[in-house]
């Protein structure tokens, strides 16, 4: 009995070794992820430095927006999905096997590995995205900076606006009579500010009145100013118009781009899944690429 003892212990030792040993490969898993954060990130920056980026549909002079913007959809796309089966896929290959499970059992525990490798290489992109860094985290400062520029010119003009009695007031001291140049410009800027709360809409008493004081302030006759104060007012209906516009492109671009992001990486989880399965496999099978990977 004592002979037939070490080598009873010898026999289970196997497994109780792999009893106690995690079932999760963080070092495979942390390869995967730097593996597919590394293709995205190369990937991404060729394709913003081409064009193919959701920030300036315009970059390209003479494309078409829409043309862009599928093509720069389908780019994000098969970049995302290639790097994470690419990183699972190197996950499942290097992955440690406990060999305690059935081979249905290992294909799911390689297949988790590449949800995890998925799941961290998300959060690494989030951060990255958050911290500002590459070309895209560039641009999108270059245009909060310009947006904050303007936003803190059209504060400097609206100044007097922040009042909202301000308009009603200018209508109890109107006269037709020359004021000073500046109060004039001022109420001007009110009646429009206020016209664009009512869809752009400037009433006939405002549009009469400003006629009154562009023609006692310049000298032009009242149908040359008519003529002038019409033009004013279709142009900033036509800006109104363009800003109205743009926003509504925007809204439906940031839609557009949040389901596709959120598509694309649902179904990069299944490729992850998947490509880290398929080298388990090649694990177990000692799967080799001479024609691509040879020793030299």
């Amino acid at each position: 009995m004592s002979m037939n003892s070490p080598a009873g212990v010898a026999g289970v030792q196997p497994e109780t070794e792999g009893a106690e040993r995690s079932y999760i490969d963080w070092a495979a898993i942390i390869a995967g992820i730097v593996f597919a954060s590394a293709i995205s990130l190369v990937l991404i920056s060729f394709g913003s430095a081409l064009g193919l980026n959701f920030i300036d549909f315009n970059a390209r002079e003479g494309a078409a927006p829409v043309l862009v913007g599928i093509a720069a959809a389908s780019w994000f796309l098969w970049v995302q999905i290639s790097s994470f089966m690419a990183g699972g896929y190197l996950t499942g290959r290097m992955r440690r096997r406990n060999h305690d499970a059935t081979e249905d059992e290992s294909d799911m525990r390689d297949g988790a590995h590449g949800l995890l490798v998925w799941g961290g290489a998300m959060i690494v992109g989030a951060m990255l995205a958050v911290s500002g860094l590459g070309t895209a985290g560039a641009v999108v400062g270059s245009a909060v900076s310009t947006a904050t520029t303007a936003a803190s010119n059209v504060a400097e003009g609206a100044g007097e606006m922040a009042d909202p009695n301000a308009y009603f007031i200018d209508t109890l001291f109107r006269s037709e009579r020359p004021s000073d140049p500046g109060v004039a410009r001022e109420e001007a800027g009110r009646i429009f500010a206020q016209a664009a709360l009512n869809d752009g809409e400037v009433p006939q008493d405002d549009r009469d009145y400003l006629v009154s004081v562009v023609t006692a302030n310049t000298g032009l006759t009242p149908e040359e100013a008519e003529a002038r104060v019409d033009q004013v007012i279709a142009n900033v209906e036509s800006a109104r118009q363009q800003a109205v516009e743009a926003a509504r492109v925007a809204r439906n671009t940031t839609i557009l781009a949040a389901f596709l992001f959120t598509a694309s990486s649902l179904v990069a989880a299944i490729g992850a899944y998947w490509a880290a399965q398929k080298g388990g496999n090649h694990r177990d099978k000692h799967t080799h690429f001479p024609s691509v990977f040879r020793r030299f």
